[in-house]
């Protein structure tokens, strides 16, 4: 009662301001946890010759032997 039914273009144009509004929003509080990620994080710069360790994870699809059911890989 007393609430006016939006319709058309005017609904578009309300949804355009809120997808835009949510955006920002998202912009903001991402930019807020890189700025706390990056307190925590130390620039690191290697030279030619250092010694490094090197994460390698398995290529996707791989398949181990004995893992069978509800403990194998959904995809």
């Amino acid at each position: 009662v007393g609430e006016r039914v939006i319709e058309g273009p005017e609904m578009i144009e309300v949804t355009n301001e809120k997808v835009a509004v949510a955006k920002e929003k998202l912009k903001e509080a991402r930019t807020h946890q890189k700025s706390y990620a990056d307190k925590h994080r130390k620039s690191l710069e290697f030279q030619p010759g250092d010694h490094v360790f090197l994460k390698v994870s398995p290529a996707r699809r791989v398949r181990r032997f004995g893992i069978k059911g509800k403990l194998s890989p959904r995809f």
